[in-house]
Formats: structure tokens, sequence, C-alpha cells
């Protein structure tokens, strides 16, 4: 249900901040506006405004739309014609077209103000052992290095490090590393590692660059409420000795059992308050990275002074706040335009795209860790679609947008024609598209 509502209330916010865009700039250039619906296919909801638009919620919550006053589409009474879309000046019109992307970058640039406002904490990317035969076994990279700094950049959180290693497509990957023991040292990754990594579908696991901590002792430090932990009887300062009768000699041996218990339940052996009990945990089944794993929704006890040195502490003030996430917004732009570019390249494999059924999953899963994951992955999804609505394919505003640069350099409209045939090359692409997202979403969840 969570997960439900969580997509159900990200399709909501960026659908109506994305046509609210639309609809502005038309009010603003003095078009009419006819209808705004939320969804397509019956509308399950709508009413008329002063202004005479039909403000409407419709079954199907894929997309949204704004219709505008157009003679191209029915006849216009005379008095009206100053208000339809097609008699506006080309600027205006692309100014209408533009606005929608726009407030999805506004959006994120506001959620992303909001965060750093009022701040928010991360973890230093700290590896877990990497898998035997990986590129980063090979190199020497080891459980417990933390990862300082990436081809001379300063790396301060494991969100940074998977970007920028993605984007290192043309040479090797240097990492600065310091390990357990505090001793430095620096780590290639060779080119051919990265782009033989890119034509997966998890590229930095093929890369055996897998998030980790260090090590840590088997001692509980809270429980979610009404999770399984609690349900079974698990509190604050119980230590685990043993999983069905197994030692259990720190806590990444605990999420081991647990994560690979997906069915069933773990018989825990532990100490409280000098005593040994015994309990019984059956742990909750989700989704993540293409596979099942096993929760219980407990987390370790850490040496604060060790956490204190592993947490990276955001806050900004509020120009620089807004100085960041506007940095952020246009890198995150930036990133996602040349990741498509890779993939027509064939540089970066298609089963890095993600539907509707992946950004469900990712939505819930960033809503039950809290409402600032929730806002930081809304940004990042509003962002994408920002980027994705300005692409110059014909049936997106990018397409349209297209229409009119060629309009402004031949100095009169693209014949009905062509846009027609554009159009319909558009929807074939789009479809594809689809598809193979669709099919990347099914392979995943028929993985699990």
């Amino acid at each position: 249900m969570t997960t439900l509502l969580a997509f159900l209330a990200t399709l909501g916010i960026l659908i109506v901040v994305h046509e609210l865009g639309h609809y502005a700039a038309a009010r603003w250039a003095g078009v009419r506006v006819l209808h705004f619906s939320v969804g397509f296919g019956r509308p399950l909801w709508k009413r008329t405004d002063r202004h005479g638009t039909v403000w409407a919620l419709a079954a199907i919550p894929l997309g949204g739309y704004v219709r505008f006053l157009d003679e191209r589409e029915a006849p216009v009474a005379d008095n009206e014609k100053a208000q339809a879309f097609n008699r506006q000046p080309l600027g205006k019109r692309s100014v209408i077209v533009a606005a929608g992307p726009i407030a999805n970058f506004i959006l994120a640039i506001a959620l992303l103000w909001g965060l750093n406002l009022h701040g928010y904490s991360t973890l230093r990317p700290v590896l877990a052992a990497a898998p035997a035969g990986t590129p980063a076994a090979m190199a020497g990279l080891q459980g417990g290095d933390w990862v300082l700094a990436l081809n001379g950049a300063p790396i301060d959180n494991w969100q940074a490090l998977a970007e920028g290693l993605l984007a290192s497509d043309q040479s090797a990957a240097r990492l600065d590393i310091e390990d357990a023991k505090g001793q430095r040292r620096e780590v290639i990754v060779p080119s051919d590692s990265l782009k033989m990594a890119a034509q997966g579908g998890d590229p930095l696991r093929a890369l055996g660059l897998l998030p980790g901590h260090p090590p840590l002792l088997p001692v509980i430090a809270s429980v979610v409420a009404d999770g399984p932990a609690a349900q079974a009887g698990l509190q604050a300062g119980d230590r685990v000795l043993a999983v069905n009768d197994e030692p259990v000699p720190d806590w990444q041996t605990l999420v081991q059992h647990i994560r690979q218990t997906t069915r069933g339940e773990l018989t825990l052996t532990l100490e409280r308050a000098g005593q040994l009990l015994t309990l019984r945990v059956t742990p909750q089944v989700v989704s993540e990275q293409g596979q099942r794993l096993g929760r219980i929704g407990a987390s370790p006890q850490m040496d604060p002074v060790l956490l204190e040195r592993l947490r990276v502490v955001h806050r900004d003030g509020p120009l620089e706040a807004m100085h960041h996430a506007i940095e952020r917004t246009w890198d995150l732009s930036i990133f996602s335009l040349r990741m498509m570019g890779r993939m027509l390249m064939g540089e970066v494999s298609v089963k890095n795209l993600s539907g509707p059924i992946s950004i469900a999953d990712y939505a819930g899963q960033s809503a039950q860790a809290g409402w600032i994951p929730f806002v930081g992955f809304l940004a990042l999804i509003s962002i994408s679609l920002g980027v994705l609505n300005l692409l110059p394919i014909p049936m997106l505003d990018g397409g349209h947008l297209l229409y009119y640069l060629l309009e402004w350099i031949g100095g009169k409209p693209v014949p009905d024609r062509i846009q027609e045939l554009a159009q319909r090359v558009g929807i074939a692409l789009l479809l594809t598209l689809m598809t193979f997202a669709l099919y990347n979403d099914l392979a995943r969840l028929l993985a699990t």
C-alpha cells in the first residue's frame, strides 16, 4: 500500500506541476485554456471554472494534458481568435510549450533548496568486499575501504561515487582509498572494465563496487515500529549471538542471514541485560536491485566516534542552498543527457531504462525510508521528466520546440504533412522506449 500511495503521489505531483507550467504560460500569453486533465481516459471528477477551463481527474494516472483554444482542432469564433494558440507569435508559443519542462526543473530546484536548507546527512562511501573476479577485486579493493576521491575530485557520499563512476566512460577511474587501518593508497579501475560494466543492467554491481560499512557488533540500536523485529520482541540493546544456532560475530553476518531468508523464519539467540533469550522472527521480503531480500526493520548500534567520522551533514544558508540546488539540478540534467547519448551509441545498455513498475518500487522504498529520501527521489524524477520532455522527439514538448526552431530559421511553419509524418515516427519511437522500459521492469520483477 505504501508503494502504491507513494507512486500515485509522485505521479500526481509531477504531472500537476508540469501541466501547470503550460497553463500558467498560456494564461500569461492570453491563450484560452479549454481543458486541464490529470490522467487520461474517463473523467472521475471534473468542474468548470469562471474562465471556462474544465479541470478533470481521469482514470488512467500515467500522464496528463492541457488543451488550448486552437483553430487547427476546431472552428473558433471570430471574437475569440485572438485567444487561439495557433494565432500567437512564435515567441509566445515557444514559451508556452517550454513552460512544462521548466516547471519540472523549478520544482526540483525548490525541493533540493528545501533539503539543503533543512539539512540532511549521508554516510561516506565505504565499500563492501568485492566479489571474486570482479574488476574491483582485481584492482585490490577490499571490504572496509573508504573512497576519498574519484579522479582527484573529493567524494563524500555513495551517490556521488556512483554518478562519477558511470560518467567515467572514456578513461580509467582513479580512486583515492583509505583502508580500515587508516592507510591511504591509489586504486585504478581500467576504462575497459568501466565500458564492459556499462553494458549490463547494474554497472556498479558488475564492477564489484558495493556499499558496505566498517565491522559492527551485532547489537541492535533501534527497531522499526510494527516491523518484523518489533513484532518478534527484539529491543534496543539486544546483542545477537547466533542465528539458527550459527554464531554471529558481527552485524554484517547477521544482515547476510536476514537478507538470504525470503521464506520461513529465523531463530535468534540473543543476550539482553545479561540473560540469554531465544526469539523467532519472520523477515519481510522486499525487492532491491532486482533481487528478493529479507528485512526485519532493525538498525545496528554504532560507535559514536566512528559514526561521527562516517557521517557527513549537509546544511546550507538560504543563498548557498539555492546555489547548490541549481548546480545539482544542472549536473543531474547533463548526466541524464550523457547517459541517454551513451545508450544511443551503444556504450550503455538499454537495460538501465526503467518503467512505471521500477519507479513505483523506488518511490515506495524512498517513502518507507523517510520524507527526506522521498523528497530527494521526487526531485530526481522531476529532473528526469524535464529532460525527457525537452528531447527533440515529436509528441514531446521538445519536438514542438524543434518545429518552432525550424519555423524561425525558414520563416514559415513546418508543413502539416511533414508534422503528421514526424508524429508517427515519434509515436513509434516512444512506444519502442516504453516497451524496452516495461520489458526491463518485468525482467527485474520475474528475476525476484
